[in-house]
């Protein structure tokens, strides 16, 4: 199995606190996700985000084909980190580590996504043709989005 590494860094004008409020609310997602991918929550328990917490959602990554997908948020430490992790959903392997530094200026946030597609040799075709470009294009939408949300004031 190949496994395939994505990783971004992104300075945040907001103090920790702001910056882990906001990214440790899985509602949150939402705001920070392109509207093409149809992504919608649909099962949570509400709660600020703790090991063990399992998130549903619906997505559509690719030409409208909705998916189910299931992470469980596997480890936290306040204002430091958290990983998701895939359960259930189009990847054989979804690591996501989110990291919160504080700067003298606001928070370096760096996300590390380490990641595998089924299918063996198909999927690593499916990977240079569509995945990795797809990631790459979520990935800049999300910096976007949290550039707006914080980093405009």
């Amino acid at each position: 199995m190949k496994v395939y590494k994505k990783e971004t860094v992104q300075h945040i004008n907001a103090t920790i606190e702001e910056c882990w409020a906001f990214f440790s609310s899985p509602r949150n997602l939402q705001k920070i996700t392109p509207e093409t991918m149809g992504f919608i929550i649909t099962d949570f328990d509400e709660k600020s985000m703790y090991a063990g917490q399992i998130i549903q959602y619906k997505v559509s990554p690719l030409a409208g084909i909705k998916l189910r997908w299931t992470t469980e948020i596997t480890v936290v430490k306040d204002r430091e980190y958290f990983i998701d992790e895939q359960r259930f959903g189009p990847y054989t392997l979804w690591h996501h580590k989110h990291f919160f530094e504080p700067t003298e200026n606001g928070v370096k946030m760096t996300d590390v996504v380490h990641y595998a597609l089924p299918l063996g040799f198909i999927g690593q075709i499916m990977n240079t043709l569509v995945v990795k470009n797809k990631l790459k294009e979520i990935f800049e939408y999300r910096v976007q989005a949290v550039n707006k949300i914080f980093n405009s004031k």
